[in-house]
């Protein structure tokens, strides 16, 4: 019996101490590493749409001010899908 003690007592403790430097670990991470993880995913998707912004004000028009886009030509002016062609037949 004594023996059984012996061998398990120190596995218990190595086991106990593991788990609690896990937790420690998790509250470190999520107390001082987590917060500057989620600061900097905050700072780029702000860049982001700050660019998109100014993206998109650069693209707007002026009151008054002419554009002219031209559209793709298509081949032969026809469209490429024109559809089934259906012949009906008069009924008597």
């Amino acid at each position: 019996m004594f023996v059984f003690v012996l061998i398990f007592i120190p596995k218990f403790i190595i086991t106990l101490f593991i788990i609690i430097l896990i937790f420690y670990g998790i509250r470190f991470a999520s107390r001082y590493i987590l917060p500057y993880l989620v600061q900097k995913g905050v700072k780029n998707m702000q860049d982001k749409m700050n660019q998109q912004y100014q993206q998109q004000q650069k693209q707007q028009k002026q009151t008054g001010e002419v554009t002219v886009e031209k559209g793709n030509k298509k081949q032969g002016g026809r469209n490429t899908y024109e559809g089934e062609y259906v012949d009906f037949e008069e009924v008597e």
